[in-house]
């Protein structure tokens, strides 16, 4: 037998032995998931017990299927053999041998021992001999590559290590992003493990993989952190929905749906954005100085009186002064407390000016001070009276008004008069105050919080707080009529209803659960607080929006993704340290990717001249392959652009992946830019890139990110001369070396 045959022959003798045991993880898979569904259905059936522990293993066991259930396609990765002739199998799950003391089958790929299958290397083989990759359509093991470590020189069996990587790069685009869990590169890796408890910036070029491997850093710290992260959960915010729908399989795909995917303009639930902002509009929302802005407007709204208001009290003519409103709105601003909740303190130091001044005219001659018990009876009876008073009722609302978050930033959008009392910019003036944009959400967030809670008429209690005191004396009621049946019992011994719970407790049995999964109640509820955020295109918020973030975030843990020469926003970030000290002074580390790995050699070279000539400092990542395949570019009338753009389609049409036209707003079909941010496509045409380019640094980064989304094919059709940087790229020679992914 040959030396080539003899290698054909052991190569098939080991698919097949590596078939067999993929064949068998089913097989477990199988009966693991018969086993969770079978304690599932009779969980559902279960009525013993609380409802709440019932409802906790219900979820539990529910979570336990959805894990099981994303194993379907690609359980298994490879095999790692230790110098010690250990085998250990890598995937998508844990499975465990119950028939022998939990012996691990299949090592889950977050687990601590599956590590060096994703690191190591010949020069640090981690005590391993053998890195094994499978390569698999869905459950059907159909090859595998080996890379022998730790022996310089020796010849591989069965391919290079490269082979999965440079299959899963070069295979077309479907719908969504998909996890890269079978194919981690070392330097992934190292920052998905990373072991930092504050905030950590994940900065690359684009096709870094940034945002996936922030996501499989969410799969990780849910892993590893399962209690803490559980009851919390975690918030990723996206710069557009179409990233968001991009991005959205990825964690279900790794089994982990305790998540909330958002856009920043999504961060308050129930408000609709409908406009958009100018940039210079956009700016100046975004900076810190909106905050003295806000302030000042709701400050503002503290009024006053330019002349006395009279209040009739008990047959007595008293006046609100402006004196007394002073004193009163002094007393109120020092007190601290959010705007709306210092109006009870506003409210009081008037009353008692109004209820002191008429008790002691109607009690002059007949009642003094010194009797204490009747006057502070009188000074309360008056209190009650005034605090019905129509006409007080009014000079309250007048002088320090209950304020809504979004009346009150229209009012002060639509008001050339508002906006110069709050020192706000010209340039925030619109005609429609409620036509929201991205920008405010921000402001309205702030304003929540400046603002408080609007107290409700008369005794200052909430209407929740009323309907559950009648619930109590509901219950209440009941549990009397419960003791009234029981007096004719001659047992001295009896238990009473109040003895086993009070009314409180019953009434709390009437209570509706929420029944919603942990994502839905996080994504409903604007004071939510998450115990882990990712945000991705992090180089576009701005100062105001960290604000935002941060109150999400109590314990400051965060994945923080972006590239800043990619920065479009002109109130996005200038540099990470600026953004992040004042909020994590010193809490916060920062990792950098270099390797390309979805965009060929031949397209960085000319995305790589388009960043030179605006961020000079910037170096562009080094991409892992070459396609082959030479952009190509065209001059066009304005008449031909859409012909042209019509063959492009066609010609994709025909084959297999994605393509997108990225162009001026007018040409049906086309996005923009910003809409493709974080998104990939197999072929990209680029229409008109010198209008562009016309927007000067932001119009440069925006071209950057176009020319940046093909994974396979790039085409350009210019009508007026093409940009020199462009022009460069376009007719550089052939591309360079394209190093090794490991």
């Amino acid at each position: 037998m040959t030396g080539e045959a003899a290698a054909h022959s052991w190569y098939d003798r080991e698919l097949h032995a590596e078939q067999r045991y993929v064949a068998e993880l089913y097989t477990r898979l199988r009966a693991e998931r018969a086993r969770v569904d079978e304690r599932h259905a009779a969980a559902l059936r279960e009525h013993g017990g609380t409802l709440v522990d019932r409802e906790a293993e219900v979820r539990m066991l529910a979570k336990e299927r959805a894990r099981l259930a994303v194993a379907d396609s690609g359980l298994c990765f490879g095999r790692l053999d230790s110098v010690s002739g250990e085998r250990t199998y890598v995937g998508r799950i844990g499975l465990f041998d119950e028939t022998r003391e939990f012996e691990p089958l299949l090592l889950d790929w977050r687990a601590p021992a599956a590590r060096p299958f994703y690191v190591a290397t010949a020069a640090h083989p981690e005590n391993m001999r053998r890195r094994r990759q499978f390569h698999s359509r869905g459950r059907d093991l159909v090859g595998f590559s080996d890379e022998v470590l730790g022996r310089p020189g020796e010849i591989e069996r069965g391919g290079t290590g490269d082979a999965a990587l440079l299959a899963a790069v070069d295979a077309p685009r479907g719908d969504g992003m998909r996890d890269i869990v079978a194919t981690i590169q070392a330097e992934q890796d190292e920052i998905i493990r990373l072991d930092h408890p504050g905030v950590l910036v994940i900065e690359g070029g684009p096709g870094t993989g940034k945002t996936v491997v922030a996501l499989h850093r969410v799969a990780y710290l849910l892993y590893t952190q399962r209690q803490q992260m559980e009851r919390h959960g975690v918030l990723v915010v996206g710069p557009n929905p179409g990233f968001l729908d991009h991005i959205a399989r990825v964690l279900p795909s790794l089994g982990e749906s305790d998540v909330v995917f958002t856009t920043t303009g999504g961060l308050l639930p129930a408000l609709q954005v409908t406009a958009d902002d100018d940039p210079a509009a956009a700016r100046v929302k975004g900076s810190l100085t909106m905050l003295d802005v806000l302030a000042a407007a709701i400050a503002d709204r503290q009024r006053l009186p330019a002349e006395p208001i009279p209040i009739e009290l008990s047959g007595v003519s008293l006046q609100i002064s402006a004196d007394v409103a002073q004193w009163a709105r002094e007393e109120a601003r020092e007190s601290g407390l959010p705007h709306n909740e210092a109006r009870a303190v506003f409210a009081e130091i008037v009353s008692y000016v109004l209820t002191e001044r008429a008790a002691g005219r109607i009690g002059r001659g007949w009642l003094s001070p010194s009797e204490h018990a009747a006057w502070e009876q009188l000074k309360r009876d008056l209190a009650v009276e005034l605090a019905e008073d129509d006409v007080y009722a009014a000079a309250l609302e007048a002088l320090w008004p209950i304020l809504q978050p979004e009346e009150l930033l229209a009012q002060l959008y639509s008001s050339h008069d508002r906006l110069a009392a709050a020192g706000g910019d010209g340039v925030l003036w619109r005609a429609d105050g409620a036509a929201w944009t991205v920008s405010d959400v921000p402001l309205l967030d702030e304003l929540i919080d400046l603002l408080g809670t609007a107290p409700s008429r008369g005794d200052g209690t909430g209407g929740a707080d009323r309907e559950r005191g009648a619930d109590v004396a509901y219950a209440k009621g009941v549990l009397d009529l419960l003791v009234d049946r029981a007096d004719h019992m001659d047992d001295e011994d009896h238990l009473f209803a109040q003895d086993l719970l009070d009314a409180s407790d019953l009434a709390e049995r009437f209570v509706e659960h929420d029944t919603r999964e942990l994502a839905e109640r996080a994504a409903a509820d604007r004071d939510w607080t998450y115990r882990h955020v990712v945000v991705d295109e992090a180089q576009e918020l701005s100062a105001m929006d960290w604000r935002v973030l941060m109150r999400r975030c109590p314990s400051r843990s965060f994945t923080i993704v972006g590239d800043l020469a990619q920065r479009r926003s002109s109130a996005g970030a200038m540099s990470w340290d600026s953004m992040l000290e004042p909020y994590v002074p010193g809490r916060w580390a920062y990792r950098a990717l270099s390797v390309n790995y979805r965009t060929p050699a031949e397209i960085m070279e000319v995305a790589a001249a388009v960043l030179a000539e605006f961020a000079p400092e910037v170096v562009a990542p080094e991409s892992v392959r070459a396609s082959g395949v030479r952009p190509w570019s065209r001059k066009v009338t304005p008449d031909e652009i859409a012909p042209a753009v019509h063959d492009f389609l066609r010609r994709e049409a025909e084959r297999d992946g994605t393509c997108a036209v990225i162009g001026p707003p007018e040409l049906p079909g086309a996005v923009s830019p910003a809409q493709t941010k974080g998104l990939e496509f197999d072929a990209v045409l680029v229409v008109e890139p010198e209008r562009i380019l016309a927007d000067g640094p932001r119009g440069a980064a925006e071209l950057y990110v176009a020319l940046t989304r093909a994974t396979q094919r790039l085409g350009v059709l210019h009508v007026g001369p093409l940009p020199g940087t462009l022009r460069t790229g376009l007719e550089h020679g052939q591309p360079k070396h394209c190093p090794s992914p490991r």
